[in-house]
């Protein structure tokens, strides 16, 4: 075989057939386990090099061999080593593949019959064909047990497990991503950066209207429990997006914020809730209390009271 099969193909395939087993054999998840474990790396490094080594130390005991034997005999070596370079072997295995009788053989597989001259071979089924066609046989009886005994997972399961996967990432990427975030998704934050942020939006853009403390002056006062167009964080988030009552509320900031920012200054407004300004305006709206929140935090004015569902304007 040696002599049948270039060094060139000898060792590719080797390497490969053992690269093949280390990756079946190792369960390094979505990256190769030869990148995801450096030590897989150096091995099969090291594999490669004795690989080579062989070649090399066999190539150099044929040629000691060679000066070793007379001409006749290094002639039929090189001759035999020079077909093995032509694929010889490779047109050996497609004849066996085949099948077919030499030409010379065919007189013993001709049919009695003929048409117009024209005679027929009784040629056995190509191997290669033969061989498919088991295979198929095979395929087919660990596809029933499989997939009708066993019940195996099918298409729609797949398409359940990578629905749900994409689902997840979906999810996984909405927390990263906050500039997706509007009205029916905006939830009150709470991480000291993001309230951070939204002050100093806040001090940037509001204070004109409701003071630095949230006390009020042309706007409303931000530091009570009413609110002329609903509170909680999801009436703010619109009402700074979308804008106050027409004619007399303020501007829609929605081209001038990200919908990050007007998350961000929306739960910083909600966070001066409760706190007391220097100058306070007096309350203007309705008290509204979030239907979620415990009864004790409840207020108990009689002002009327509206709850959590989104304004109209």
């Amino acid at each position: 075989m040696r002599n049948l099969i270039p060094s060139w193909i000898r060792v590719p395939v080797v390497f490969f057939i053992i690269f093949g087993a280390v990756e079946f054999f190792i369960d390094s998840g979505e990256k190769p386990a030869f990148i995801e474990y450096p030590a897989v790396m150096l091995f099969l490094l090291l594999v490669l090099l004795i690989l080579i080594a062989i070649e090399a130390i066999v190539g150099a005991l044929e040629n000691v061999m060679l000066h070793k034997l007379d001409e006749a005999a290094k002639a039929r070596f090189l001759a035999e080593k020079e077909k093995s370079f032509k694929f010889t072997w490779l047109k050996e295995t497609y004849k066996k593949l085949l099948g077919q009788k030499p030409i010379e053989e065919e007189g013993e597989i001709i049919l009695d019959h003929n048409y117009d001259g024209i005679k027929e071979l009784d040629n056995n089924l190509p191997p290669w064909w033969l061989y498919g066609f088991y295979a198929t046989i095979v395929f087919a009886a660990i596809y029933l047990v499989r997939y009708h005994i066993f019940d195996g997972e099918n298409q729609f399961d797949e398409l359940e497990t990578e629905l749900a996967d994409a689902r997840l990432a979906i999810e996984q990427y909405k927390k990263t991503a906050k500039d997706l975030v509007d009205i029916n998704t905006v939830t009150l934050l709470s991480d000291a950066s993001d309230l951070s942020s939204g002050k100093a939006i806040f001090q940037a853009n509001c204070v004109a209207c409701h003071m630095a403390d949230g006390g009020g002056g042309i706007g409303p006062n931000l530091t009570d429990n009413h609110w002329i167009l609903g509170g909680g964080i999801k009436n703010v988030f619109k009402t700074v997006s979308e804008g106050g009552r027409s004619g007399k509320g303020m501007i829609a900031w929605k081209a001038q914020l990200k919908p990050s920012e007007m998350a961000q200054v929306s739960s910083y407004v909600l966070s001066l809730q409760g706190t007391t300004p220097a100058n306070p305006k007096a309350a203007e709206g309705d008290i509204w209390v979030d239907e979620n929140a415990p009864a004790e935090n409840v207020p108990t004015e009689t002002t009327e009271v509206v709850t959590d569902s989104i304004s109209a304007e």
